[in-house]
């Protein structure tokens, strides 16, 4: 059984973590390295390497999540700079927001690629290191798209509906190898995502933070803490779940 949380209970162990240079991503890297883990933190994104500059076990990687060989490089990369991979959290993700009838081929297939695939190839190569590691966490990072439909999210609530199989089958077959793989699935969080996912993105927070029962959304820090609880030994016997992390959202 394990104790108390340690500040450092995360000490000697190795993490992946992608979408890291904002947001979700960057506050689950502060988390890790906070509780002591070593970090390897990727992102499309350049900026993803400012957190090299702020964090002295974090190193960088930049490159597109859906891309096989990114997930091959990525692991390794873990592995040879810091000596193996103990948690990977698969936190990179897009959205698009249309109705059906407007939602092209080309937008079903990025959200897909990046939101599934992405994860999945990363969590092959992850799962890889850890079974002749002697054991791991996976962490996906879903939404409440995961259990419940969203008007004009249909490609992107359909990827976080493939994620959430997907965890769950990591789950299964990795727990004989000490793997656990468990799926956050938040509700709205007050990210940049946002912007990015409709123009009028402000007022649209504002009116769902009303739909949570809570009456807000989620900042990023605390979205970070519950991936971080998943991440360490004290959720020791928890795997293959969809952590609901919605402000009651889904309660109903």
């Amino acid at each position: 059984m394990s104790g108390p949380r340690s500040d450092r209970e995360l000490e000697g162990k190795v993490a992946l973590v992608t979408g890291a240079a904002r947001g979700v991503g960057a506050a689950t890297v502060a988390w890790l390295h906070a509780r002591g883990a070593r970090v390897l933190a990727t992102d499309l994104r350049p900026e993803v390497d400012d957190l090299a500059t702020r964090f002295d076990r974090v190193s960088t990687v930049v490159g597109d999540v859906s891309r096989e060989d990114m997930a091959v490089r990525s692991v390794a990369a873990a592995v040879d700079r810091f000596g193996g991979m103990d948690i990977l959290v698969g936190n990179a993700g897009r959205s698009v927001n249309k109705p059906i009838t407007e939602t092209t081929a080309a937008d079903w297939d990025e959200l897909m690629s990046v939101n599934a695939r992405g994860t999945f190839l990363h969590a092959r190569e992850a799962f890889r290191v850890m079974r002749e590691r002697g054991g791991g966490v996976i962490v996906t990072v879903g939404s409440f798209a995961c259990t419940v439909g969203l008007p004009d999210a249909a490609a992107y609530s359909a990827s976080k509906g493939a994620l959430a199989q997907l965890t769950k089958v990591l789950a299964l077959e990795g727990g004989r190898h000490g793997i656990r793989a468990n799926v956050v699935a938040p509700g709205v969080i007050e990210t940049d995502m946002l912007d990015n996912f409709r123009a009028d993105s402000r007022e649209y927070l504002r009116s769902f933070g009303d739909a949570h029962p809570l009456g807000r959304v989620a900042q990023p820090e605390e979205i970070a803490e519950v991936i971080g609880f998943l991440a360490s030994p004290r959720s020791g016997f928890i795997t293959g779940a969809v952590v609901a992390a919605d402000g009651g959202y889904t309660a109903a």
